[in-house]
């Protein structure tokens, strides 16, 4: 947790973004030893303006990263950073991967099976019925949807996914706790109980338009495929293809009238190569994505006394192992094997390596 709670100091310093947390790290090597450097160390580092040396040495004495660690966790925000388990182990392959997360949700980043879509927040009743359909297909192959929650195809393909019993992933421009558009209230609390909200920066952090285009490496980053609906030629859903392109993601799109400039960006990105989606089901079945048979209903279950108390003990909010264990007066066998026997049940979900919630 130490370690942890470094990384968290390091993630929440104001007015520093990845490219400054990377030109400290290569100095100094590790958060610990950026958090004790002396004002003189400071003072050599040009690089930095002079409104980031002040927000550094305030950050340095005031910020309690305990205090707000754990006031962060009281209000459902956790921190994952690059050297936990937790992190997802796609993006960390990236090479401008963030060095931490925060999260608001149920659920963990994505590890599994995941697709974003992308496409023109202006979008038409053609761009809106497709992301739609191949957001609900993709849920009923329990393939999550990752995309920024903006208005347009991002949002429509995020809700469609959401309605379907699907998970989607939002990743924010913003901190994540603030709902970023405003109107997205309802879909930003449902990806809440349905997946989770993410962003590298730190909670209260406004939605910047200088924001926008590095989050989008992150929506990529995440994803193993990427489908643009409807695009114009110059816009971020294009910056979001050529990262992945960039990250050795597949990238596809919708193919569109020539004199649609909706679809310039899209027939533009396929004259390049990208992969040409003119059918739903046979492109979801060339990526190997079949529909998941639905879960049976459950009975009632009689739990024993140890799965009662580790069972009452989770909620909606990823807990580890060890908060679990610290949670329960029980020795750490019996909380490992009632954590077996719930998720035999189906009662609960480890949704990264040791974090269990309710389902």
């Amino acid at each position: 947790m130490t370690q942890e709670l470094e990384w968290f100091w390091l993630c929440s310093i104001p007015g520093f973004y990845r490219r400054d947390l990377a030109a400290l790290l290569e100095i100094f090597q590790t958060p610990q030893r950026i958090r004790h450097m002396q004002a003189r160390e400071l003072e050599k580092l040009t690089f930095l303006k002079e409104k980031q040396r002040r927000s550094l040495r305030e950050h340095q004495k005031s910020f309690d990263m305990q205090e707000t660690y754990h006031k962060n966790r009281e209000r459902g925000i956790s921190f994952i950073s690059c050297e936990d388990e937790a992190y997802p182990r796609r993006l960390r392959q990236i090479e401008d991967y963030p060095f931490g997360l925060f999260v608001k949700g149920t659920h963990l980043p994505p590890t599994g099976r995941t697709v974003a879509i992308v496409g023109a927040r202006m979008c038409t009743n053609y761009g809106r019925a497709m992301a739609m359909k191949l957001a609900e297909k993709l849920a009923g192959c329990g393939v999550s949807v990752i995309s920024g929650m903006a208005y347009g195809v991002d949002g429509v393909a995020q809700a469609a996914c959401l309605k379907a019993g699907g998970r989607s992933f939002g990743v924010l421009g913003c901190g994540v706790d603030l709902c970023y558009p405003r109107e997205h209230r309802g879909l930003y609390e449902q990806m809440q109980r349905q997946g989770c909200v993410i962003s590298e920066y730190p909670p209260g952090t406004q939605a910047l338009s200088s924001h926008f285009p590095p989050r989008n490496r992150i929506i990529s980053g995440l994803a193993e495929t990427i489908v643009v609906v409807e695009a114009k030629k110059k816009s971020g859903s294009l910056i979001t293809a050529d990262m992945a392109l960039e990250q050795g993601r597949d990238v596809y799109a919708f193919p569109g009238r020539i004199d649609d400039p909706l679809s310039a960006g899209c027939n533009a990105l396929i004259a390049q190569g990208a992969g040409i989606v003119t059918e739903i089901d046979s492109f979801l079945e060339s990526l190997g994505f079949l529909p998941t048979k639905k879960r049976k209903k459950r009975t009632n279950i009689v739990l024993a006394t140890a799965e009662e108390l580790v069972y009452s003990c989770l909620d909606s909010r990823a807990l580890n192992l060890q908060e679990i264990m610290g949670s329960v007066d029980l020795p750490a066998q019996q909380v490992m094997s009632a954590v077996t026997s719930l998720q035999m049940h189906d009662l609960i979900e480890e949704t990264a390596k040791n974090y269990y919630v309710r389902k």
